[in-house]
């Protein structure tokens, strides 16, 4: 198995005890849940970010977690992780150009184990429609503890309701202060439909100005453009 290694910045104190909580929150969800989707709405809200601290999180306690960065339109990961040498990843897997042993990665963290997206697929809901991608978390399941799958934003793309017919339940990350309530519960009402729970929504990049800093900005904003076909006004969505 290829491994990796993983840039992650150092968060914050009120960071990592918001990450911790959210870590214990599933774990009270109960044991039946370990096949976990992440969404947001739009691009921009942190949702790569909280999983990729989610799956730290978990693998910090001794836990097996594979991260699968499921976002074959558009991924970030490879780039926020800083990760190089990857050739293969779920595009390949999913349209049968390789094995899914060809495409997990160890990484530096122990128990924690990667899955990149790979190259972007013209036939993403297809793919991720097909019986390799359910024969996968089936295998996955296994295999490790927790499987955290990072999704394309709900309010923009299908792909994290067709996911969710896969899952045991399901986050959505929110920008403070910019995303429109009636937009997250039209995001929540679709991934009840597909018949995940929702286990809850993480309110993301919230200011506290009285906490010393602790909990300012969770996930500063990053100047990424042209997600999915939108511009950069997809932010004031």
């Amino acid at each position: 198995m290829k491994k990796v290694n993983l840039s992650i910045e150092k968060k914050s104190y009120g960071v990592r005890e918001a990450i911790r909580t959210l870590r214990t929150n599933l774990q009270f969800c109960g044991d039946d849940k370990r096949v976990i989707l992440v969404t947001s709405c739009v691009p921009r809200e942190g949702k790569s970010s909280v999983s990729v601290a989610l799956a730290e999180s978990i693998a910090d306690m001794g836990k097996s977690v594979i991260l699968v960065d499921a976002d074959i339109r558009n991924s970030v990961m490879a780039s926020k992780l800083q990760i190089t040498g990857a050739d293969k990843g779920l595009s390949h897997f999913l349209s049968g150009q390789c094995v899914l042993a060809d495409v997990i990665m160890a990484t530096n963290i122990p128990k924690f184990h990667i899955l990149l997206s790979g190259p972007e697929a013209p036939n993403p809901t297809e793919l991720l429609e097909s019986k390799r991608f359910t024969g996968m978390l089936e295998s996955m399941k296994n295999v490790y503890d927790y499987i955290i799958i990072d999704c394309p934003p709900l309010g923009l793309v299908i792909d994290a309701a067709i996911i969710g017919h896969q899952s045991d339940g399901a986050i959505i990350v929110v920008e403070a202060g910019k995303t429109k309530y009636r937009l997250v519960q039209n995001v929540k009402d679709q991934l009840e439909n597909s018949g995940v729970s929702v286990l809850g929504v993480v309110l993301n990049k919230v200011e506290r100005k009285n906490q010393k800093g602790y909990y300012n900005k969770y996930y500063g904003s990053q100047k990424y453009e042209g997600y999915y076909g939108h511009n950069e006004e997809t932010k004031n969505a």
